[in-house]
């Protein structure tokens, strides 16, 4: 019998594939950009092949949030660790 996870709740929104499309146009790794999000990195995979909001432009440079990579959880509860 397989157990599924519960699933996150999390959508990509209209905004989110403006900022994706600008983060992959700057050069960001596509597995930065899902642990920024909280996505599975498929998600990103579909909003760069325009499977996903096919219309929306990329965000500007200046509406990009800091290039990753971003601390996961683990990073995060190491670093604590250390102090």
């Amino acid at each position: 019998m397989t157990v599924r996870a519960r699933p996150s709740g999390l959508t990509v929104t209209e905004r989110d594939a403006a900022l994706i499309r600008g983060m992959i146009k700057r050069g960001d790794r596509h597995h930065d950009i899902a642990a920024f999000f909280g996505f599975n990195p498929a998600r990103v995979a579909e909003v760069k092949d325009r499977k996903l909001f096919p219309e929306v432009p990329p965000a500007s440079p200046d509406d990009l949030p800091p290039k990753g990579p971003y601390l996961t959880p683990k990073a995060k509860w190491m670093e604590n660790r250390l102090t």
